[in-house]
């Protein structure tokens, strides 16, 4: 590691006890809106909406919004709750049927009025307030910043018996390594998978999302080129429990993540084309294929731009 990352380390990673709640509401001149992006999370969504609700009666944050796309209650429990709630499906419908959670995080950008806004995973067990002040705290205490990562121990929870440590396996196993290799600075952002993310609007709406699983390192790696390594920061968040997926379903992740660099290592003239678009995944039968062609929606300010 270089002596300017590990510089970077030192100076942009923060805990996030060093942003109480009552010190982000005291004189904040920017608005903030918190996105959850929700597909059939009634078991989870309750509990953190009941944690984020009080941050916006003390003034910490704006706007409390769930983007759901669930078959579920997830909908009516967070309304129940005070959320702002938008089915996906009706934002900008005219582009057709939401395509993952990439593309929800895009189109929300319609309904989301804060000047920073900050995007919370919908599946987070054992959450707390301190997951949205810590990402806020940064961008709302230094002009500098413009795009928070969130970091935290990953528990591996394998039936009723919880590991310590074991979760992230595509973030270890592919998302470090290739960042590594090909963008040594991002070597120290401990967690660029991580949902929990927060940005300047200005930023978001100057870069484009990539509609699947590959949204969050792609938005880190489009954020590192637009304000450079001293606009990022991480935040530890301390730990991070939600259900892990069977192991046989993280191929297509892991290929998500792989395409999603490929494709900015591609603009960049560092790796000749054409890239599959397609990743098999072994069947007890056959091998279907798993993924559809990855798309990417256009930065918003393009798109205004064309208007």
């Amino acid at each position: 590691m270089s002596s300017r990352v590990r510089s970077w380390q030192r100076s942009r990673t923060f805990h996030h006890s060093a942003f109480p709640a009552r010190r982000l509401a005291s004189g904040r001149g920017e608005t903030v809106s918190v996105c959850l992006p929700a597909r059939n999370e009634e078991r989870t969504i309750g509990a953190i909406l009941r944690a984020l609700m009080p941050l916006r009666e003390l003034g910490a944050i704006d706007q409390i919004v769930v983007v759901d796309a669930s078959t579920d209650a997830t909908g009516e429990i967070a309304r129940s709750l005070g959320a702002e709630v938008h089915d996906q499906s009706q934002l900008r419908p005219e582009l057709g049927p939401v395509l993952g959670k990439g593309d929800a995080m895009w189109r929300a950008l319609e309904v989301l009025t804060g000047d920073v806004i900050c995007f919370l995973d919908a599946d987070s067990e054992h959450f707390g307030a301190h997951f949205a002040c810590g990402l806020l705290g940064p961008l709302l205490q230094s002009a500098e910043i413009s795009f928070v990562k969130g970091l935290y121990r990953r528990p591996f929870r394998i039936g009723e018996t919880t590991l310590p440590d074991g979760g992230g396996r595509v973030t270890e196993l592919t998302a470090r390594p290739l960042l590594s290799l090909f963008y040594p600075e991002l070597a120290a952002v401990r967690q660029p998978l991580a949902g929990e993310v927060a940005a300047r609007r200005e930023l978001l709406e100057r870069l484009p999302f990539v509609t699947g699983y590959g949204v969050d390192i792609a938005l880190l790696i489009d954020a590192y080129g637009a304000v450079g390594l001293d606009g990022l920061a991480q935040v530890d968040l301390d730990v991070r429990q939600n259900a892990h997926q069977p192991l046989r379903d993280l191929g297509p992740m892991a290929f998500a993540v792989l395409h999603a660099v490929s494709v900015r290592l591609q603009r960049e003239g560092r790796l000749a084309g054409p890239l599959s678009h397609a990743f098999l995944g072994q069947d007890d039968e056959d091998l279907p294929v798993l993924a559809h062609e990855p798309v990417e929606r256009p930065p918003l300010s393009q798109l205004r731009a064309a208007a």
